[in-house]
């Protein structure tokens, strides 16, 4: 989105030289965070195909992909409710520098050992799962950052502004991420991402947290864990659309991450054209957010539901499978109408859930993103022999549709409407128009963020 100029000034004070002028809702904190995010966006997205062809070209096969994979998610499920328990207790942009100073270094180390040799499994797996570390940490940190630096009506607004941001970062990454795995190799896309995260841990050095209340050391960590799950349990929209996605990202995470490359090896040429149809979904986000900075429907989160159908598509048609062109519009489609449930996502959770919680529900939020990705991509290449690859595209498919549609069965899904003004208290918020909101459960401790089945890395 292109920021308002100051006008040109009249003749005769030509010695006064127009300057940019930031919207007002994109304060320092927030140019920050979209800058870095972008940077990262740019080798993540690339990263993400220079690993699976890094195990493809050391000798490995479908089923070695998806174990490398899913030694990336593993971390998530273990210490994300832990990193947002951290990160709701100490300064959240140190939490996040820390986090990115291991992601370079893990890529790092893992473009050192594809371009000096032959990685072996356990190493790339090792170095993966480093990475997922650095990843809980800073997932819950930089959600709770990024949503307590905007305010008033126009956070929809800076959501999707950030989100275009981040999203046009995945359109030029992935391209040229697969563009330069099949010219140089995937060991200079690592190295890359490594020098991604090095310069955006510099940006994120520089975030202010002077605006944000000083936390009490309270009563642990565990106290933190139960009082953010009392948030989440009392919330039928939330833990309900958690659920969901924790079944929706562990499929599609199965047929981008493991189907998607053997798909393109065997079908489309090699990594080049996934490469370009990656990039094209990258686009279709890119246009779902630019419409998001105009629209502002009101019924969030029914909207948004609507707009997960359309991800059961990139299964289906890789299991026909189609050409490239007809993938490249299917990915499109659903990057736009993702986005869509993305920008109303990060809007409820917002307006919903008080500043000084943030990262712990958003830690709940991942944690039940990501619990079932490690255990889906790693049957990938068991389920590819059982039933073989079509017919396993053809399940990732009719599984998003499955539970999107049950999630439209929950009042406060259908009902939770926009509003302008956060959420100031500590207790359970109502939902606007519809209501006190469920009283939360005391005692409960079991329980289910930018909610994306794509989320980028940090």
């Amino acid at each position: 989105m292109t920021s308002p100029t100051d006008p040109v000034p009249p003749a005769g004070r030509a010695d006064r030289s127009p300057r940019l002028r930031r919207p007002a809702w994109a304060g320092r904190n927030y140019s920050l965070l979209t800058g870095a995010a972008f940077i990262t966006g740019l080798g993540s997205n690339g990263a993400l195909i220079a690993a699976a062809f890094a195990v493809l070209e050391a000798g490995g096969d479908g089923g070695d992909v998806g174990l490398v994979a899913a030694a990336r998610t593993l971390p998530l499920v273990l210490f994300l409710l832990i990193g947002g328990a951290v990160a709701d207790r100490l300064p959240r942009h140190r939490v996040m520098v820390a986090a990115n100073a291991l992601n370079c270094v893990s890529q790092g180390a893992f473009a050192v050992l594809v371009l000096t040799g032959e990685p072996r499994l356990w190493q790339m797996m090792l170095l993966t799962a480093l990475g997922g570390t650095g990843q809980a940490f800073f997932s819950p940190a930089a959600e709770g950052m990024l949503l307590s630096s905007v305010e008033g009506e126009q956070a929809g607004r800076a959501f999707a502004v950030f989100r275009m941001a981040m999203q046009g970062a995945g359109v030029g990454g992935a391209a040229l991420g697969g563009a330069m795995v099949a010219a140089t190799g995937p060991g200079w896309v690592l190295a890359a991402d490594a020098a991604a995260f090095a310069l955006a841990g510099s940006l994120r050095a520089f975030l202010d947290v002077s605006h944000i209340p000083a936390r009490g050391r309270g009563d642990g960590v565990l106290a933190d864990l139960r009082e953010g799950w009392r948030e989440v349990s009392g919330r039928p929209w939330l833990w309900s659309i958690v659920l969901q996605f924790s079944i929706a990202n562990a499929v599609v995470a199965a047929a981008d991450a493991v189907y998607g490359p053997l798909v393109a090896r065997d079908h489309l040429g090699g990594p080049g054209p996934w490469g370009v149809a990656l990039g094209f979904f990258g686009a279709g986000t890119v246009a779902g957010a630019l419409l998001m900075t105009r629209w502002k429907p009101r019924r969030l989160l029914l909207v948004g539901t609507l707009g997960v159908f359309p991800l059961a598509l990139p299964s289906a048609a890789l299991a026909v499978p189609a050409p490239i062109t007809v993938l490249c519009a299917v990915m499109f489609l659903t990057g736009v109408t993702l986005e869509v449930f993305g920008v109303s996502w990060m809007t409820a959770l917002h307006q919903e859930i008080p500043e000084e919680k943030l990262s712990r529900v958003s830690a709940y939020d991942w944690f039940g993103s990501v619990a079932m990705v490690p255990l889906a991509t790693a049957l990938t290449g068991p389920a590819e022999s059982a039933f073989g690859r079509t017919a396993a595209l053809w399940g990732c498919a009719a599984l998003v549709v499955v539970v999107t549609a049950a999630v439209l069965c929950v009042p406060d899904v259908r009902g939770l409407t926009r509003r302008t003004k956060p959420v100031t208290g500590r207790a359970a918020a109502p939902l606007a128009g519809n209501g006190p909101a469920p009283a939360p459960r005391p005692g409960a401790e079991a329980g289910a963020q930018a909610k994306s089945a794509r989320p980028p890395a940090g």
